[in-house]
């Protein structure tokens, strides 16, 4: 099977099960129109996320803190790489009343890496699920943390902010990770979810990208890898190419091999499996507390 550093043109065309509703209804039209009045930041928006309606009106909203420039440049994912703004000290307060404008039940937090930075941005990490607990104590609350280059001390924040889940994705498969993630790697993702289940965390949670060239049996060793380290959710869904100077897509997963990746997840043992094309890491992030 060719890999992700050939020159492989990709499928041509998304195919029908890619194609998105328009969002609808009166409670995405109200969020809609709080988030474009007060320029809220939600990742829902300006990720386009295709599942946006549906998340808004089960109560659902992803923030992205810490700025909107990475430290890292992974050859999938469409933020902006270079060097990051100062740190905003106001933002766990900004991103509280955020949800609380909104009135959102399930926050998803999660944020750029932050390499650049002592603690990596694990102090505002802490304070901003502090700020929301003050400010929307019937909130619950998922982190999608990224790893903090295994730094124990960045990881206890999290700990002791104690959000309901806490999630950190893998992304892809083993032989796929250098050039997925570059500056990642997979054994030290399995020790960030191992290390957070062993200090206390109630619900561990990661996700995978398909169609960047694994093969299945990759895939379920992934899932196999997950629930030896006792991860309790599993995400698995389409990459899609957010730019020509992106990682291509090599094929498009069906539907109903994202059903086989399902059932061979519940058969694992993880509490949740959300397996399908649109899926992304925090579609259906309010059942994953439960």
């Amino acid at each position: 099977m060719n890999t992700i550093q050939e020159s492989v043109a990709p499928p041509a065309g998304k195919p029908k099960w890619l194609r998105v509703k328009l969002p609808v209804g009166q409670k995405y039209k109200e969020l809609r129109s709080l988030v474009d009045k007060y320029e809220l930041n939600t990742i829902c928006t300006s990720g386009s996320c295709p599942n946006m309606g549906e998340c808004w009106t089960e109560g659902t909203a992803t923030f992205m803190i810490l700025g909107n420039t990475c430290t890292r440049s992974c050859g999938f994912c469409g933020v902006k790489t270079g060097r990051p703004d100062t740190i905003d000290w106001a933002e766990p307060e900004k991103v509280a009343r955020s949800i609380k404008l909104m009135n959102i039940k399930h926050a998803v937090i999660t944020s750029v890496d932050r390499d650049d930075l002592k603690d990596m941005g694990s102090i505002i990490w802490k304070e901003t699920v502090q700020a929301i607990r003050r400010m929307n104590p019937d909130t619950t609350l998922e982190t999608l943390i990224p790893d903090f280059q295994g730094v124990t001390r960045n990881i206890d924040r999290i700990v002791e902010a104690n959000p309901e889940v806490v999630s950190h994705n893998m992304e892809t498969v083993k032989r796929l990770t250098r050039e997925v993630r570059i500056q990642a790697k997979y054994e030290k993702s399995l020790e960030v979810l191992r290390y957070l289940k062993q200090e206390g965390i109630n619900r561990t949670k990661s996700g995978i990208m398909l169609g960047l060239g694994e093969e299945e049996h990759e895939v379920l060793q992934t899932m196999r890898d997950l629930r030896d380290n006792q991860v309790d959710v599993i995400t698995l869904g389409q990459y899609l190419q957010p730019s020509k100077k992106h990682l291509p897509v090599k094929e498009f997963i069906t539907p109903e091999q994202f059903k086989i990746y399902e059932i061979a997840g519940l058969e694992m043992g993880f509490r949740h499996v959300e397996s399908g094309p649109l899926v992304r890491s925090s579609y259906k992030a309010h059942k994953h507390i439960l």
